[in-house]
This record gives C-alpha cells, structure tokens and sequence, in this order.
C-alpha cells in the first residue's frame, strides 16, 4: 500500500500531464475546475488506499491513471444538467418527484419567448406606465372559474398561508378534524395556520363532523370557517362530513363571516364525465356561495407550480395588498405558462386535451395497449435478453389526487435474464435521459400510460444497450 501511496502525485505535476489538458478541452472547464476536481481525486485515491478499500496488488494499474479516471468523471457528472428529463414510465400522471405536471407544447413555447426577451410583466405599453402583474392572467381566470376576482401565488400552501394571515390573523378559523391534513414532507393544514396567526378552531371528530358542530363552535373571534377537501387520503366506513351548501348557509346567518374552501388539487375539467373520480369543479364550489377557494396549479389544472386564489372581489384585493403577496408572487415564466394552460381551458373542446396531464388521465386503454405492445415488438426484435409480458395493470393518478381511483391500463412486465429486478431498475435510472419505473411481482414493470410516443425510441433503445451490458 505504501508504495501505491508514494506513487500518488502532487497535483502541480498532474497539471503538466497532457491528460490534464485533454481533459480540460473534452469538458470545457477552466484550469481551476479541473484542478479542484483533480484534487478531490487525489484525496479521495490516498484515503481509499489508507483504508484498504482498494487494493493494487496484481492490477498493473497506474496510479496516475486513476486519478485522471476519477477526475474524467467529477468533470463528466459536473456537466450533467442537475434538473434533468426523465422517462415517466410508472404510470404515474402527477408524479411529485417527477415534478407532477407537464406543460402543453403551447404552454412551454410562451415560457421560452418570456424568458429570452423583456417583457410587460409589470407595464403598461398602452399607457407607458407601471401595471401590475396581477393583471396578466386574472381575466383568464375569472372566465374558466366563474369568479369575481383572483390571483396568483407560488403554491396552494402559500395560497393558504396567506388568505389566513390577510384575513384572520389573531382570529378564530373553524375546521373539521377530519380535514387537518398532512401533505408531502410532514406539510400540515394545522402547522400553517399556526404560523399565520389564525386560532385553530378543531370540531368533530376524525371520521363524523356534523353541522351542529360548526353552528356551536362560532363565536365573536370567529373570522372564518374554513374547508379541506380532503384530495390526498380517503376515510371509508362509518363517516360524515358536511357539505359545502350547508356550511354556505351557515356563513349567511352570521354576518363577516367567510368561508373558504381549500380543494388542493382544483379542477376545471370535469373528470366525472369520464368515470374519474369525483373531484367538484371548481366553478361549481364558487356558485355554491363559497366567498374564496384556492387550489393547485401543477396538479388537476396541468400547469405549472402555482396557488391560485379565486373569489369575491373585496376579498381578493384584500389579498393583494397585503404585504406577504409580494414575497409569495409568481415569477413572469409561472405566469407565461399559466396564461397558455388557461387560454386552452378558455378555448375548450378537443383543446383541453392538449395539455398533457388531462390527456393521460382520460387515455383511451386502446391506445396505451397498443403503445405497449409496439414496444414488446421492438425490444424482442433488437434483443432475446429480455422476458416481456403485456398485463393488464392500474395507474394512480398521484400527486395527493383522487386517492383510490385506479385508471385501469396495460403494462409491460419484464425480466432480464441475468438482472434482477432491481438490477435492471437501477441500471434503467442510469440511461439517458434516466427511466424510472415500478417493481412489481420480480418484475419491472413499464406503464405506457405516462410514456410520449416520441419517447418511444429512447425508450427500447436503452433496453437494447442494456441488453449488451457485460
């Protein structure tokens, strides 16, 4: 080992190396980028050494030439793009770790025109004079919801944040146990209201809340009675909640009363006619008599990450000159998008199914069967590495959506016959663009309900290089 370690180099050597300069060129890195990456291959070498983590004896290899491998591929992964595409192939639709929603064609094109040019984000060319940028998206908003107002914020949690801060700071908000939900990383409706300010008001229990509770927890600190819908988790069995019109009336009997309904998800594509769930609409929640309602923008809607807040005008302008509607505002590239997803809501018909999200979940299970046994095609005439089954199977809709509905679809079930299951798994992460998939009785499993068509050949060509993997 010692004699390895004596064989290590110092880096002011390793800069005169014509590899080191070979490899500054190949990756494009300044001489100090490269230095530090030599430098952490050098540490790196010595410690591995010094710990007998890696043992020389018998290879004929070079030390040097270690280094300059190691240092070949710090540059390489360097390069790589840190928020990178990948190949949704679990089935899926909202995936939150795949960043849920995808932009239509239209929505990402406007994003690009935006972002590569000045813009009127906060001016009024007709009048030469500072406008807002509330304004952009608002008539938009108020045509596909039905409302007299509304604005934009950087998620729904945001959203909920600031319409209790604006309006029941040091107050009381009734809510439902049953609706205190937890979302992704230990995100609580209860922790939120919290740190707004707002007195949480808890009536009834986990799974039975009756009006009568409501009706006895209203006092003079009462500023809001405030409704979840409940878009990421299901109570069955022994269960009541109260309905959206009952607690509407409830609020007109007590004057300065709100109601605010938080729906999550928030859809203006009725899903229902489809068989799909029964997520309400949000045009219908605000006919309702419900005075404000906020909701996602990169989940039903299928635009980008967004807390989009709609109702009674007064409200609404409460909301947008209240300080923290400056440090929650949208950039004018969430605002780009926006507008193209909601002009095609505004347009209707067979537009809507151009934004992705709505066409995935309404797929036709002709279309996908057929993706998938074009797939099955085309691996098995590349390669006989692999075993592919064609099954019938469920996609989910995800991202805290409709929980228990199951869009029944075909799936691509395969074993490799050398890679385990997870081998073959990770091995597919690893492609590029990476491909994530699920696992699924030893078997890997491919859902085509997530899978572009013009994803296709990336798709079996990746299963064709790993088939010649040693």
């Amino acid at each position: 080992m010692k004699q390895y370690l004596r064989q290590l180099p110092p880096v002011h050597e390793l800069q005169k190396d014509r590899r080191f300069e070979a490899i500054r060129q190949a990756y494009d890195l300044t001489n100090e980028q490269l230095t530090r990456f030599t430098q952490h291959a050098v540490n790196d070498l010595r410690e591995e050494l010094l710990s007998g983590r890696l043992n020389l004896d018998g290879t004929n290899k070079v030390v040097s030439e270690l280094v300059f491998e190691s240092a070949a591929k710090r540059a390489g992964e360097w390069k790589e793009d840190r928020l990178a595409r990948v190949i949704n192939g679990t089935g899926t639709v909202l995936h939150t770790n795949l960043g849920r929603s995808r932009l239509s064609l239209e929505a990402a094109q406007h994003v690009t025109r935006v972002a590569r040019n000045y813009s009127n984000l906060e001016y009024h060319t007709a009048q030469g004079k500072r406008g807002s940028r509330h304004d952009i998206i608002e008539d938009l908003l108020k045509e596909s919801t039905g409302a007299e107002a509304a604005m934009v914020v950087n998620n729904n949690a945001a959203a909920v944040f600031l319409i209790l801060s604006a309006l029941a700071k040091n107050r009381e908000v009734i809510v439902s146990r049953g609706q205190l939900v937890e979302i992704g990383g230990s995100f609580r409706v209860s922790s939120i209201m919290e740190e707004s300010g707002a007195k949480l008001v808890e009536v009834g229990t986990t799974n039975k809340t009756h009006l009568v509770d409501f009706e006895h927890a209203i006092s003079k600190e009462t500023a809001m009675i405030m409704k979840v819908h409940t878009s990421n988790f299901m109570i069955i069995g022994f269960t009541e909640t109260v309905e959206t019109e009952a607690l509407v009336d409830l609020k007109n009997k007590h004057e300065g009363l709100l109601f605010y309904e938080d729906l999550g998800s928030g859809a203006l594509y009725d899903f229902k006619k489809h068989g799909i769930g029964d997520e309400p609409l949000v045009k219908e929640v605000l006919e309702s008599g419900v005075d404000i309602v906020s909701f996602s923008g990169d989940k039903l809607l299928g635009g980008p990450q967004a807390g989009i807040i709609v109702g009674r005008k007064a409200i609404i302008d409460q909301l947008k000159k209240h300080q923290l509607a400056r440090v929650l505002r949208v950039d004018k590239m969430t605002l780009a998008a926006l507008e193209e997803t909601l002009k095609t809501y505004v347009a209707g018909g067979n537009a809507i199914l151009e934004i992705p999200t709505i066409r995935d979940i309404t797929r036709s299970l002709g279309s996908i069967k057929q993706q998938a046994e074009d797939f099955i095609q085309d691996v098995q005439s590349r390669t006989t590495a692999y075993k592919i089954d064609l099954k019938e199977s469920t996609s989910q809709i995800g991202g805290g959506t409709m929980p228990g509905v199951e869009l029944p679809t075909y799936v691509a079930a395969i074993t490799h016959l050398r890679f385990s299951s997870q081998e073959l798994s990770q091995n597919l992460r690893g492609c590029s663009p990476a491909i994530v998939t699920r696992i699924q009785d030893n078997q890997v499993y491919i859902d085509f309900r997530t899978i572009e068509e013009q994803e296709m050949q990336l798709l079996t060509d990746s299963f064709a290089e790993i088939a010649q993997t040693k």
